[in-house]
């Protein structure tokens, strides 16, 4: 049994949410777990809809430039384990202040740098490492790199407690009916992307073929791919016509969904496109066929994470040649293969529900260094 802590998690948004997801899904987790967290944001705009009704045990407070009266909470609660997120620098002004309480007689926080999720084999090299702090108010004080991953060896993937045993009792047609979509006698394709090059000839495929012979009701999460699906209809001439004339394809665009509906659009298509770290993480917990757009980077190392992460699912050809289409690595779209994609995906999934997940690393970790 771990006892409860005091963690200060850090997060600064860049774009796109994915940070922001996946520092308030670990910080509900931790809290579901009897931890107390204070998730310091600089902007927690998103969490009005990605957490409508928040979590008991966490408190989100807003890292401003400087942090004020905020660090004043530190006299009640002092920190006792200190989590970077992705990078970013901690306030200094918090580092002193938890110094001046470990001169007080405080413990020294375990300070954990969370890295970004990969299937590169660096993770497994880097998982777990010190890093001892050289200057500043925290000298002497050791930073441990603690890097996701999808092997015994890293740290795991987020995951719920009680994920398999809500998923389980999950009520695929009456939550269709709570969103006003009707899912009979069609195919259901979740999209959620930023602007992949593949787009317009996906949106051809469908409109052309279905999915599996079947027509296709494509459930487009709001945001970029929103925009991206609309500036398709408006600039191919030829597509709306023939969604018209053959019926295999209809649009329907969702608002901003909080992370548990989120969830549920997942486990309700039988075909999910998804995009970034939170969401692949939980196309892959959904065990339905999906399809990743990874990140882009300017310096194209996106394309090495995303074949490790390909080969890490022992993706099959079909799966492997249609992510590098999706993520512009090649000219044509190729023929989907939902049986072979649906069997690596449960396969994955059942074998990554047998290792430890990253909220129970994470604890036994912090409980080893404490």
């Amino acid at each position: 049994m771990n006892r409860s802590r005091q963690w200060d998690i850090f997060c600064k948004v860049i774009d796109n949410h994915g940070d922001i997801g996946v520092c308030w899904r670990l910080s509900a987790d931790l809290a579901a777990r009897g931890q107390q967290v204070r998730l310091w944001v600089d902007d927690a705009s998103a969490l009005e809809w990605m957490a409508p009704d928040r979590h008991a045990g966490v408190t989100v407070l807003p890292w401003l430039e400087p942090l004020g009266l905020n660090l004043l909470r530190l006299d009640s609660a002092p920190c006792e384990v200190l989590v970077e997120a992705f990078g970013c620098e901690v306030a200094p002004e918090f580092i002193a202040a938890c110094a001046d309480q470990q001169r007080a007689g405080a413990q020294i926080p375990v300070w954990i740098n969370l890295e970004y999720l990969s299937a590169e084999p660096y993770v497994e090299r880097c998982h777990g490492l010190p890093s001892p702090v050289q200057h500043g108010a925290a000298a002497g004080w050791t930073k441990w790199f603690f890097y996701p991953g999808l092997t015994a060896a890293t740290g795991g993937l987020l995951r719920e407690q009680d994920l398999v045993q809500r998923q389980a009792a999950f009520g695929r047609k009456a939550w269709l009916q709570a969103q006003d979509i009707d899912g009979s006698g069609v195919k259901l394709v979740s999209l959620f992307c930023y602007e992949p090059p593949a787009l317009t000839r996906l949106l051809h495929q469908f409109a052309r073929e279905g999915l599996a012979g079947e027509p296709v009701r494509l459930l487009v999460a709001a945001g970029r791919g929103a925009a991206a699906i609309k500036a398709v209809l408006m600039n191919e001439n030829g597509l709306q016509p023939l969604m018209d004339k053959r019926k295999l394809l209809s649009i329907s665009y969702l608002p901003l969904l909080a992370q548990t509906d989120f969830d549920h659009l997942l486990w309700a298509c039988d075909l999910n496109f998804v995009r970034g770290e939170d969401s692949v993480v939980r196309a892959l917990w959904a065990g339905k066929p999906f399809v990743w757009q990874i990140y882009p980077q300017d310096d194209q190392a996106h394309q090495a994470k995303l074949q490790a992460f390909l080969d890490s699912l022992n993706a099959p050809p079909s799966l492997r040649a249609f992510h590098l289409a999706w993520n512009g690595q090649r000219p044509d779209l190729p023929a989907m293969d939902s049986q072979a994609w649906s069997e690596c995906v449960r396969t994955a999934r059942q074998e990554l529900l047998g290792q430890p997940d990253l909220g129970s690393q994470l604890l036994g970790f912090v409980a080893k260094k404490s």
